[in-house]
């Protein structure tokens, strides 16, 4: 993609949005959602990473604890990525009324963080499109990688420019199997603009986007205003809560259980049920980890050129209002690995118990 055509897809804001996201259940489009309607629950495998937990073993956590959806981010989970072995795990998450969504991880081939195990970016697409069809997914959650892939040659529209050309040369096979590719903000690697431009590029027809709101912080944004921006383009979240605040370098931000964070949950979810009704929230949570966003440094701004002061007003002065967080040591005698475990273990179970009682989140409860 060119800069000026870029620019000015960017420029386009709330007032391109168009397309209707695809979505897991097609009942649950038959009709429109009431205002009374519950948004479908759901957890990322990232927020119990400490346990190692396969795919199986996944979908059966998400069934004990009633969730609607499971978000697998990566290949990682599956054991196997046979036809007999996906067709086993869509038997079982279907049975049990859990939806399953998958991701493939980094697509750009230039990213520090691509994995070659699946072939050039071209064959894990591929690879991604016969897993999703495979175990019944709507999208193929990808990315570019993370914040540093801004400092690359080219910057961050070197990474844009590629992944379009990939998602682009997918457009039959992905219309053929029915799903989108939901492009994620990951790791502070895009801003809601650019993340929309590159949507908008790809196709809404084949392409939306994977909503992670602290990711978004990350990236010098308020997560509410991102959420307007990106609007009926979401087509799958990873959410969590979180708090920033100001530091001599610029700011730090942390993960955090959500209703415990900076983020007006309630707002946020009435606010997705009215502009991507029935997209699950997968609960992601990343806590005990405090980031660093030092923009106060003169060398932290090659990332973003072209960034206005305009444009981080909202995250400044969600920066302004935080208050620091210390990280938590793990108790003498208590292993690290076990003290980690307990601390997902716990940072999700809070989560969930907050949407379902204060966001009218969760299907089945």
């Amino acid at each position: 993609m060119r800069r000026r055509d870029f620019t000015k897809i960017a420029g386009l804001g709330v007032l391109a949005m168009q397309s209707f996201p695809t979505f897991a259940s097609i009942e649950l489009l038959k009709n429109k959602p009431s205002e009374s309607a519950k948004i479908p629950l759901g957890l990322c495998n990232h927020s119990l990473r400490s346990m190692n937990l396969n795919a199986q073993q996944l979908i059966e956590f998400a069934i004990t604890h009633k969730l609607d959806s499971v978000l697998l981010n990566t290949f990682q989970p599956f054991e196997n990525l046979e036809a007999t072995n996906l067709s086993r795990l869509s038997k079982i998450a279907k049975t049990n009324g859990v939806s399953i969504y998958v991701g493939a991880g980094s697509i750009s081939e230039k990213s520090k963080v691509f994995s070659d195990k699946y072939g050039n970016a071209l064959t894990l697409l591929k690879e991604g499109i016969r897993v999703a069809s495979a175990v019944g997914s709507p999208i193929v959650g990808v990315r570019i990688g993370s914040l540093e892939d801004r400092y690359m040659d080219g910057g961050i529209e070197a990474h844009i420019n590629a992944v379009i050309k990939i998602m682009k040369s997918l457009r039959a096979e992905a219309l053929d199997a029915g799903i989108k590719f939901a492009f994620e903000n990951h790791a502070g690697d895009l801003r809601s603009k650019e993340l929309l431009a590159l949507i908008h590029e790809t196709g809404t027809d084949i392409c939306g986007a994977l909503f992670d709101p602290a990711n978004a912080v990350w990236a010098m944004e308020d997560p509410m205003e991102v959420l307007k921006t990106l609007g009926s383009t979401i087509v799958c979240t990873s959410v969590r809560d979180v708090t920033v605040w100001e530091t001599d370098e610029g700011a730090t931000f942390q993960g955090m259980a959500i209703g415990e964070g900076m983020l007006d949950y309630s707002l946020f979810a009435k606010t997705m049920a009215e502009l991507c009704p029935v997209v699950p929230l997968h609960v992601e949570t990343i806590s005990n980890s405090a980031r660093p966003i030092p923009f106060l440094k003169p060398k932290f701004w090659k990332g973003f050129p072209n960034l206005t002061a305009a444009e981080i007003i909202g995250f400044l002065n969600m920066a302004r209002k935080g208050k620091p967080i210390e990280i938590v040591k793990s108790p003498q005698g208590k292993s690290q690995k076990d003290f980690d475990i307990a601390l997902q273990q716990s940072e999700l179970q809070k989560s969930f118990d907050y949407l379902r009682r204060n966001c009218n989140a969760g299907i089945k409860s």
